[in-house]
């Protein structure tokens, strides 16, 4: 099936293996930037509890680089790739993104580390490797409405009504990921698909109400906890509570703030961390953002973040300048993405939002999600080919 469809995707030429124009060389620098100082301290964060329960100090960092290489091969290929096949094949995107929502609920598998009632991976046969259906979910869930959103244009901006279908496809995605009791994946999939209305010229009031129904249902599920799920009861509980069991749910948090504070302006120095060293449970993973804090300190944190923001920035004006609506929402529902997954992971371990299990994209341990992010890089660098080429 897959040679087949390569075949016609070459005849019809959806893949450009005789480039139209040069991909954009300030966003590839950055993200390459990016994935550089993410993965050198992913492996300074994780190699003290990889040495301790491992018995490898690289064992991190070997099955992510990996990942990285591979990454990074998927990345220029993609960017080989029209933006015109997504669209010709978006009904099947989120088909199959649907069909993995669904698969996890029955067929899945935990992760060392994992609460067992979490249903969030797939175990592939043979190969061994693990994998979020969410993370799929929304680059399916951008394409899908990158494409309904371009076919309907007109009727989006006049017609109230297609608002309700929007909300009923959006819903309908974040039903099924928070039945895997996977809070991190429902908040970033709602938040993608509002900000994807929006983009696609919904009506603005309807986000006025958007935001009160936000802030009235926050209000009323941080007031009635007793009726929420147990996992999200905890998280909140630890959230509001100042408590400093090492066996208790505010231990994470308290280890983030005391790397963040011990880092102060100029850090420890690379490696000179003293909260990874079994202080912070799993470093490498959601809270690799205090040991960067830590050990690069303040000036060479911002600088970090600045270049994310950067990142984000020539993300949209790749968009901004695509040569069609479809790639320009694609584009920039991708930069969306990766902007809110960032803030909301920079959120959690500062101790400004409660624990939701979200990473730090091109930091965080972990090879899937990883790939799908440079996917997601492949895809803004294919748009970026052929466009208006300025500062």
């Amino acid at each position: 099936m897959f040679k087949r469809l390569f075949k016609h995707s070459t005849k019809t030429g959806l893949m450009r293996f005789k480039e139209d124009g040069p991909l954009d060389s300030w966003f590839l620098i950055l993200v390459m930037a990016l994935l550089t100082i993410g993965t050198i301290m992913m492996f300074s964060a994780s190699y003290v509890y990889a040495s301790y329960y491992r018995n490898d100090s690289f064992w991190f960092l070997k099955r992510q680089m990996i990942f990285v290489i591979g990454g990074i091969a998927l990345m220029l290929l993609v960017s080989k790739v029209k933006l015109d096949f997504y669209k010709k094949y978006a009904l099947v995107i989120m088909g199959v993104a649907v069909a993995l929502l669904i698969i996890v609920l029955f067929y899945h598998t935990n992760v060392e580390g994992s609460n067992e009632s979490f249903k969030r991976w797939i175990r592939v046969p043979l190969i061994g490797i693990t994998f979020q259906p969410s993370d799929f979910a929304k680059i399916g869930l951008i394409i899908f409405l990158a494409f309904i959103i371009d076919n309907n244009r007109k009727r989006i901006e006049t017609d109230w009504k297609y608002m309700f279908f929007f909300l009923a496809i959006i819903g309908a995605v974040c039903f099924l990921v928070i039945l895997e009791n996977h809070l991190s994946g429902t908040i970033l999939l709602a938040g993608i698909g509002i900000a994807m209305t929006y983009l696609g010229g919904v009506k603005k009031g309807w986000y006025v109400v958007f935001i009160s129904v936000i802030v009235i249902v926050a209000i009323v599920a941080i007031s009635n906890m007793e009726y929420l799920p147990g996992y999200i009861q905890e998280r909140l509980k630890s959230w509001l509570d100042e408590e400093y069991d090492p066996s208790g749910s505010r231990w994470q948090t308290n280890q983030s703030l005391y790397a963040i504070g011990s880092g102060g302006l100029f850090g420890t120095g690379l490696g000179g961390s003293k909260q990874k060293h079994l202080y912070l449970p799993e470093p490498q993973n959601d809270f690799i953002f205090a040991i960067v804090c830590e050990e690069l300190g303040y000036i060479r944190t911002v600088g970090i973040i600045i270049l994310f923001a950067l990142l984000i920035w020539r993300g949209f004006v790749i968009g901004m300048r695509s040569k069609n609506r479809f790639s320009s929402l694609v584009v920039m529902g991708i930069m969306f993405h990766i902007g809110l997954q960032t803030s909301l992971n920079i959120g959690v371990v500062t101790g400004m939002l409660p624990n939701t299990g979200i990473s730090l994209p091109f930091f965080s341990y972990g090879g899937t999600a990883l790939t799908m992010l440079l996917i997601e890089m492949g895809i803004v660098l294919s748009a970026s080919r052929g466009i208006k080429r300025e500062i």
